[in-house]
């Protein structure tokens, strides 16, 4: 396998360089004065920052991208063996790099990596966790899933030994990282087009967990089923947090502030703590415990973990403010699974409203033909629903549903419910039916957040 060497700089090229963590990995290397290219189907405002960064960004992926100048080629694993520079670089016998395996090489050049897995919560974590060692000018090095504005972007590069990343489960990605100090927040079924079933994944973070050396931690939910299996014969420290006494970090109480945030009284190994936070949401006071598990091992004094957290502002599309239109307050939230949209909504429901409005745009075909019951019931407790077609990201085959189906189970279930396919028809509804104090809350991991923001600018 090809390796990075920071020391030696070389031309890499990344197909697939407008993703949010592989824009990441092409600006880090840039920093440290490699030759980037790489290719994307459309241009955003990450390969725009890239090129201002000197990186040369192709749009379009086509053979004659691919250079017999380039020393390795990373790809995402959105890009399928077709792919016209994957065949290209096969062809040219180039080395080639999966995104994980050169997020797991990065991890190697620093000597406390910390990488934050879970089904939810990972990009609100690993914020709360940047902002904590900024706070402590530990001066980190970030890859996040998501764009922060305090570091203007999703990545920051530092100089310190600590490099914090998120871990994602699929295609067992995280299993190429090599963390100091690994974090599990959670379990559930999801990507089933990868994954046979909930023991395969458990299966999966079982491996992960076994990735932190003897003089590492592993930061675990207590609250998952049986996880004491996943950590059983590892020779880390385990740490753990959840609902129940027996964790290390528990609350002892949590009290909702509406819009303005959450308020808990958390135990941990040192005495009671109050944790503030200005993002509302109870599923929010288990990302800070995690937060705050980690700034601990770091040894960070806790008054400035906790002034971290309560300064936290989240990060873009978790449960963001967008604006107002005649006078209904828009907030746009990244959920894509069941349970964060169920969290998501729940915590809206503690916020000042009229009617809660949910304009959900359901994410891969697979995802939603397999928690389709599920689906309907979190998105049954919002008021009125409002669906758009399946966003498809990777997937080409439909498995024979569409949102009509969704919407069905969901209008069963007695909730108002709507399928309006295009974003167009679902703005002119909304701007018509959305009435004085209601809130409307666009939903999902693919463009629907466009449907809120044009309303707010008209």
């Amino acid at each position: 396998m090809y390796q990075i060497d920071f020391h030696t700089p070389a031309h890499i090229y990344f197909c697939g360089i407008g993703g949010i963590s592989m824009s990441g990995l092409a600006e880090i290397l840039l920093e440290r004065g490699f030759q980037i290219s790489g290719s994307d189907m459309k241009a955003s405002p990450l390969t725009e920052r890239l090129s201002k960064a000197g990186a040369k960004v192709l749009i379009g992926q086509k053979a004659q991208n691919i250079t017999p100048d380039i020393d390795c080629v990373v790809f995402t694993s959105a890009i399928h063996r077709d792919n016209p520079e994957y065949l290209e670089t096969e062809r040219l016998h180039l080395p080639m790099l999966s995104r994980a395996e050169l997020l797991g090489q990065f991890m190697r050049n620093y000597s406390c990596p910390i990488a934050v897995s879970g089904t939810h919560g990972k990009t609100t974590t690993t914020s709360m966790i940047s902002e904590i060692m900024m706070a402590a000018d530990t001066d980190p090095t970030l890859s996040i899933g998501g764009m922060l504005d305090s570091i203007g972007g999703n990545i920051r590069i530092g100089s310190g030994p600590y490099f914090v990343a998120e871990a994602c489960e699929y295609t067992n990605s995280f299993l190429s990282m090599y963390p100091k100090i690994a974090l599990i927040l959670n379990i559930e079924e999801d990507h089933l087009d990868f994954f046979k079933d909930l023991e395969d994944i458990r299966r999966s973070f079982r491996l992960f967990a076994g990735k932190v050396p003897a003089d590492g931690t592993l930061i675990i939910n207590g609250d998952i089923e049986n996880y004491e299996k996943l950590t059983q014969d590892l020779s880390c420290q385990i740490c753990t947090f959840g609902t129940a006494s027996s964790n290390d970090y528990y609350p002892l109480d949590i009290s909702s502030l509406g819009e303005k945030g959450e308020i808990a009284h958390i135990m941990t190994p040192g005495g009671a703590v109050e944790i503030r936070l200005r993002i509302p949401g109870r599923h929010n006071i288990y990302n800070a415990m995690a937060a705050l598990a980690t700034a601990d091992q770091l040894q960070i004094d806790p008054a400035i973990t906790l002034k971290a957290l309560r300064n936290f502002e989240g990060s873009r599309r978790r449960f963001e403010y967008k604006g107002t239109f005649n006078d209904v307050t828009v907030i746009d939230d990244y959920a894509h699974h069941p349970t964060e949209i169920a969290s998501t909504l729940t915590a809206a429901a503690d916020c000042p409203h009229n009617r809660l409005w949910c304009v959900f745009q359901p994410h891969t075909y697979s995802r939603t033909k397999a928690l389709m019951e599920d689906f309907a019931r979190a998105l049954a407790k919002a008021d009125v629903v409002v669906l758009s077609d399946i966003y498809p990201a990777r997937e080409t085959d439909n498995l024979g549903i569409s949102s009509a189906d969704l919407q069905q189970r969901i209008a069963a279930l007695g909730t108002e419910c709507y399928y309006l396919p295009d974003f167009e028809s679902i703005e002119k509804f909304l701007a018509k039916k959305c009435i004085h104090q209601d809130m409307l809350i666009t939903m999902g991991a693919g463009d629907i957040v466009k449907v809120g923001e044009a309303l707010v600018q008209k």
